[in-house]
């Protein structure tokens, strides 16, 4: 709608991950060096939290398409116990075919399975996002399942990616084991001010966009209200060139996004516990307090 205005070849704001996109703050390398490490590491086990919309999936999806071909990877998504079991889930992720009658059946084909490729000189990496959605019961049963692993041999690693809720549910004391087995750990913290403004110009340059098409006030309107989360910074910049299309406006600044805001000071990107008129007044304190920015 807006590409030919701004002289985009496609959007840079897009809420799906897409690794061409992907901007490496200080945080998010922090994570990425992790994500490594645990490979290289042969971490059992390495896990990865961080809030919703934080950039986790995207830095998965980064480290995939690094991985060479002895690498084999099984991707869980749907963790939710309605879409079925583990064992299920597992074989599905590494496309294992055959019938089963049982877990215990699905068990052995997948020792099989993964000792098979190590036996080929492969290397096995099962990554489930969304984690935090697992029960204590399923947390267990991949403890269990890394018993593949001996001494000395690791035949399976694991990579758990999820809300910081998954934290909380290690450190119950049923899963005291499993988390002994934690080799790697690191939570991904929003982006700071100056990641923000590097992050969006980043994806508008990805784009083939003017990096100044936002203004310094501007972004960090956008930074105050979507807390250096990728996601909200996403939404609201998308709105922003929405916005800023529809008024014939080539820049967009902070009254701009101020405006589009209010219009939508009803939904989930804005924190509803202040008005709008105390958002208001806190991004403009910040602004001139932090940055010595004037938003007029």
């Amino acid at each position: 709608m807006y590409r030919e205005f701004f002289g985009l070849k496609e959007k840079p704001f897009s809420l799906t991950p897409d690794p061409a996109y992907l901007y490496l703050s200080k945080n998010h390398t922090r994570a990425q060096t992790m994500l490594e490490y645990g490979l290289m590491s042969h971490a059992g086990f390495t896990v990865i939290t961080g809030d919703i919309g934080a950039g986790k999936t995207t830095l998965v999806h980064h480290l995939i398409g690094k991985m060479d071909e002895d690498t084999v990877v099984g991707v869980i998504s749907n963790t939710h116990a309605a879409f079925g079991d583990l064992m299920s889930w597992v074989l599905d992720a590494f496309e294992i075919k055959g019938e089963f009658k049982d877990n215990a059946q699905r068990l052995r084909a997948f020792t099989d399975y993964v000792i098979d490729q190590y036996s080929d000189g492969k290397h096995i990496i099962l990554i489930i996002d969304e984690a935090q959605n697992l029960t204590t019961e399923i947390l267990e049963e991949l403890r269990l399942i890394s018993n593949i692993n001996v001494a000395g041999e690791i035949y399976l690693q694991m990579m758990l990616i999820g809300q910081p809720e998954l934290i909380e549910k290690l450190n119950q004391p049923e899963l005291t084991q499993f988390a002994q087995r934690i080799g790697v750990e690191f939570n991904l913290r929003p982006m700071d001010f100056e990641d923000t403004k590097a992050y969006i110009q980043h994806r508008i340059q990805c784009a083939g966009g003017d990096i100044a098409l936002f203004t310094e006030s501007a972004m960090g309107v956008i930074f105050c209200y979507a807390e250096g989360v990728p996601r909200r910074i996403n939404t609201l910049c998308d709105m922003s060139l929405v916005y800023a299309f529809a008024d014939e406006q080539p820049v967009v600044d902070a009254d701009l996004v101020m405006d589009m805001i209010e219009d939508r000071s009803t939904t989930a990107v804005i924190r509803q516990s202040r008005s709008i008129t105390d958002e208001v007044n806190r991004v403009r304190q910040w602004l001139q307090q932090e940055h010595h920015l004037d938003l007029l």
